[in-house]
């Protein structure tokens, strides 16, 4: 992707606030831009920004096409690695005319970033306010993922639940717990559901990782083709995340689509795969069916029916154990037989979905705390949890991953991307990539079904 430096805003008199949006997915770019913009204070009664993006160079770093799809616009964007990106920001002119980054990444790339930037900043008072925060449902990884993320200046809880959670993750280990602000997810909204369409439609939504193996794959997908011959007067889509050779937040090593073209019989025609913004499928959609993907909150925020599976049981390993409580979960033996969901506003309430049209004021709190760090124009250094004192063993990998030594500092050789690489350059990259992915998507599952015999 090329390099576009971005614009040195005038003062803030009369110019939004600057927003830097760092993140290493699709999705992550989606959570991050929309979180910059629903969190920016109102300037004159409305909220506007500036806002530059930086793509984290890797395995999932967003194509084209998937930016695309995600539908957010940023005024820059450009692809940087972790290195580059610390070197930006540690510059005088950046530190000092952006006020807000929102790191959008994995745990592990928030807490490097955290110890870059602190690096990079060093004594200097005057920086920008550092976010972060989770793309969805919270439900593995709990204390760790929280932990890689503390020493923002706000760490974004999806709701009222998780908030609770992550204060009793840091007050139980002796951290800072002042970060933690709730909000809401920040795509949630689209029309709320007004009755059936015309032809009825069902939408299994797809996670990319979950199930992890082709037998519940497979199985998924012969009980929705099975769904849609049962009922030829239904319009039945299968959401895909992405295609084959993409990737998203998670690898996904058993696309759909590949499966769909081995079975025996065909597909009814009634039955269709689909791409494109989740929020635009919603649009006409009637019943929403997943396994435990965030999809199910933006269909329940409409008011659409949604389920969440039980045919592979209710397990952590899924995900499905969050919807427990929520009248949502159900099985394809029930939604054959007519079974309508109908789900539980207290529960619903819990999670940040606020379909009462509590939403506006989701983010209100986050936006008040911003104004005021903003505002104060000097800010303390950052201090994360994790120190070579309190996790000497566990800080210096994550660290070392994103090509930076124990005390936040870049490494020697550590890779950086200033300008826009050549022609052969360019060439090896998209060949490195897509061995990679050749090597999730092909060679993975042969070796580990070898060592399954």
């Amino acid at each position: 992707m090329p390099a576009s430096t971005p614009a040195t805003p005038p003062s803030h008199a009369t110019q939004p606030l600057r927003v830097a949006v760092l993140a290493d997915s699709d999705t992550r770019w989606k959570w991050g831009a929309l979180t910059a913009q629903r969190i920016a204070p109102e300037h004159g009664g409305a909220s506007e920004i500036r806002l530059d993006g930086f793509l984290l160079r890797g395995r999932a770093t967003p194509t084209a096409r998937q930016l695309d799809e995600v539908g957010v616009r940023a005024d820059s964007l450009r692809e940087v690695t972790a290195v580059e990106f610390l070197r930006v920001m540690g510059t005088e002119e950046a530190a000092g005319s952006y006020d807000v980054v929102v790191l959008a990444l994995v745990g592990g790339g928030v807490q490097a970033m955290l110890h870059g930037l602190k690096h990079a900043w060093g004594a200097r008072t005057k920086r920008p306010v550092i976010v972060t925060g989770y793309v969805g449902v919270v439900y593995e990884k709990l204390a760790d993922g929280l932990l890689l993320r503390h020493g923002a200046d706000l760490v974004l809880a999806n709701s009222r639940q998780d908030a609770d959670r992550f204060r009793a993750v840091y007050e139980g280990v002796g951290a800072d717990a002042s970060s933690v602000t709730e909000v809401a997810l920040p795509f949630l909204g689209g029309k709320p559901y007004a009755g059936r369409n015309d032809p009825y439609t069902v939408v299994f939504a797809v996670q990319p990782s979950v199930p992890d193996n082709r037998k519940d794959r497979t199985y998924l997908l012969n009980r929705l083709i099975k769904h849609a011959r049962k009922h030829p007067d239904r319009q039945v889509l299968l959401k895909l995340r992405s295609k084959p050779g993409e990737h998203t937040t998670h690898i996904e090593e058993l696309p759909y689509q590949k499966l769909a073209e081995k079975l025996p019989g065909g597909l009814p025609d009634n039955f269709r795969l689909s791409y494109g913004n989740m929020g635009e499928v919603l649009d006409t959609t009637d019943l929403l069916v997943t396994i435990s993907s965030t999809a199910a909150l933006e269909s329940l925020h409409r008011r659409i029916p949604t389920v969440v599976l039980t045919d592979l049981g209710i397990r952590e390993a899924l995900g499905n154990h969050h919807f427990v409580g929520s009248g949502c979960l159900a099985s394809w033996d029930q939604l054959d037989a007519g079974h309508e969901p109908v789900p539980d506003p207290e529960w619903v309430a819990r999670q940040g979905v606020v379909a009462d049209g509590s939403y506006a004021t989701a983010f209100d709190a986050a936006r008040d705390r911003i104004a005021k760090l903003v505002a104060a124009g000097e800010l303390p250094p950052l201090t994360p949890y994790y120190t070579t004192v309190t996790a000497p063993g566990y800080l210096p990998g994550i660290l070392a991953r994103h090509h930076l030594g124990p005390d936040g500092s870049p490494l020697p050789g550590a890779p950086a991307a200033d300008k826009q690489a050549g022609p052969v350059r360019q060439i090896v990259r998209r060949a490195a990539r897509g061995a990679y992915r050749h090597g999730v998507q092909r060679v993975a599952p042969v070796i580990r079904r070898m060592g399954e015999l």
